[in-house]
């Protein structure tokens, strides 16, 4: 069995020189990933020039393409976004709207580029709507192609209304937030897996 490579996107609004929430409980599920063999990256969004558009390179100063490249290459996508007005950030919504501009690129079986590769979430905020940010970006990976497994959206949010974020409010110890980083990891690398070993068959599912 080749190695398990997951990238995670981080659309945090920060950039990487700024502690990030989003990055701390991403931190949780990369150190299983890490006990069980799987090679991680992390890529902060807010450090590269995307502009929005439904395509997969927007020509000059586009730094997309860099971070579609190593998606292609990963066979798990973890996307994390805080909650801004009980919705997923913007850099979010970009990034799934970047991602399904290069959904009509196929594999060597004229499937979608994203068939045999696994989804998954991770959700931070001080405010409801953890879930509904996760249902749109589950929704959204799921209809271009990655295969979303049973209980991939860990998330944490605190008392509604302005407070203490993840860091702040030690939301590691969240018993809540832990099984579902537990869940989220395992069952990630278990499908990831499977899919490597047993890749979803092109008849009645390709591009043509």
């Amino acid at each position: 069995m080749s190695e398990i490579k997951a990238i995670f996107l981080n659309a945090s609004l920060k950039s990487g020189e700024e502690d990030s929430n989003t990055e701390a409980l991403f931190r949780e599920v990369q150190s299983i990933y890490e006990e069980e063999g799987v090679n991680t990256e992390v890529v902060r969004l807010a450090d590269y020039k995307i502009p929005y558009g439904i395509t997969d390179d927007l020509g000059e100063g586009d730094e997309w393409p860099k971070i579609l490249d190593k998606v292609k290459q990963s066979d798990i996508l973890i996307l994390g976004s805080p909650i801004w007005l009980g919705e997923k950030s913007s850099l979010a919504t970009v990034a799934i709207e970047r991602l399904y501009g290069s959904s009509t690129h196929t594999n060597d079986k004229g499937q979608s580029v994203y068939y045999n590769k696994v989804g998954g979430t991770v959700i931070t905020g001080n405010e409801d709507g953890a879930k509904n940010a996760a249902m749109s970006i589950l929704y959204g990976l799921s209809h271009i192609g990655f295969t979303i497994p049973p209980n991939v959206d860990t998330y944490w949010v605190g008392e509604a209304g302005p407070g203490p974020s993840y860091m702040e409010a030690n939301g590691r110890e969240n018993e809540f937030t832990q099984s579902h980083v537990k869940m989220l990891a395992y069952n990630t690398i278990y499908f990831a897996k499977l899919l490597k070993h047993s890749p979803i068959p092109p008849k009645g599912n390709t591009m043509e």
